[in-house]
């Protein structure tokens, strides 16, 4: 295993712990514990990449900033880095279902699959996971709980909008 390196911080009420490679973001816990699997491989150092990061994190949630410009990298089979992919064209302000979701990448019938990659993203908030929802619009499913999705959406505005 490569060499990571991580920071923490927090903002808006949340615990930060963001890890990267030295050349890009890998992951990003929310109000949780570095797991103790990395503990071995890991330093407890900013780098560039988690600089940025942080710099980027307080953009959106103080001075409205819509999308982040950062390298990602995270680990995940080839279906869930699609999936990935695809929340990244979600717009700020915006919800897709999760079954529009599946539909977006090509299958409605891998609607579970498409809600377990969402469940497994590595880099919340960046990679807009908190912006899939329900068909009926409810707020189901955010690892960092559904206080923090409501608290995500309702800060980007899109409580009250259709979805895309």
């Amino acid at each position: 295993m490569h060499r990571l390196y991580y920071t923490e911080d927090y903002l808006a009420g949340i615990h930060f712990i963001a890890i990267s490679d030295g050349k890009a973001l890998k992951k990003v816990l929310l109000n949780s514990a570095l797991p103790s699997d990395l503990q071995t491989y890991i330093s407890h150092q900013t780098d560039s990449v988690l600089s940025e990061t942080f710099k980027q994190l307080k953009e959106y949630f103080f001075d409205g900033r819509k999308d982040f410009s950062l390298p990602l990298n995270p680990d995940g089979t080839a279906f869930q880095k699609f999936v990935w992919a695809e929340l990244l064209s979600i717009p700020y302000g915006r919800t897709i279902s999760y079954k529009q979701l599946a539909e977006r990448i090509g299958d409605k019938n891998l609607i579970r699959a498409v809600g377990r990659a969402n469940a497994l993203n590595p880099i919340p908030i960046i990679i807009p996971c908190h912006r899939v929802v329900g068909t009926n619009g409810s707020l189901v499913g955010y690892s960092g709980g559904i206080e923090k999705k409501r608290f995500l959406l309702e800060l980007e505005g899109a409580l009250q909008k259709k979805f895309i």
